[in-house]
């Protein structure tokens, strides 16, 4: 299946409140992770209304990206339609899909556009089929049971943990056909 793996990085936990600061995706094509068909962009947090939203302290240090780091990147209206066009209603998969898709569904319709991609598959549910007995399902933790690694400072960076994850998801998936 052709898929769009995609990753945020945000300013907080809740899609109506905090923003998102960092964009990553690559596609998976024929099985394949195509790291030429990838989108990363740091992204200016704004409020609800356009006004400045600072990245808490909590936050960057989660991340590492700062508000010097985002001061002249542009803002989700800015950077929405892009993604959107690079998702062109593909499949996506994220890593607890629950919380990328809510950012993307509160920010697109703040936009006045629309989120739909063809289906939203989650990583983190794959893993627990394939892991039933297993408890932990975090990137990090599913990263070390299918022997992956995280680039230098790839962990909690968007593009970074896209790549975890796509590789993640192909190897759930094979797992999963074959039990």
């Amino acid at each position: 299946m052709n898929v769009v793996v995609f990753d945020l990085e945000t300013t907080g936990l809740s899609p109506e409140r905090d923003g998102i600061v960092e964009i990553g995706a690559v596609r998976i094509v024929d099985g394949q992770v195509d790291e030429t068909q990838r989108y990363e962009t740091l992204v200016r947090p704004t409020t609800a209304d356009g006004g400045t939203m600072l990245i808490p302290w909590r936050a960057e240090q989660v991340h590492g990206i700062s508000n010097d780091m985002v001061r002249a990147s542009p803002t989700i209206t800015e950077v929405l339609p892009e993604f959107l066009e690079f998702v062109n209603g593909w499949p996506v998969v994220a890593h607890n899909i629950g919380f990328d898709a809510g950012f993307m569904r509160a920010n697109a319709a703040r936009a006045g556009l629309n989120w739909n991609p063809q289906a939203e598959l989650c990583t983190v549910q794959l893993s627990r089929r394939a892991f039933p007995k297993e408890r932990a399902h975090n990137l990090t933790v599913l990263a070390e049971r299918l022997g992956l690694n995280f680039a230098p400072g790839g962990r909690h960076r968007s593009f970074g943990d896209v790549q975890v994850t796509a590789q993640a998801y192909l190897r759930l998936m094979e797992r999963l056909r074959g039990a």
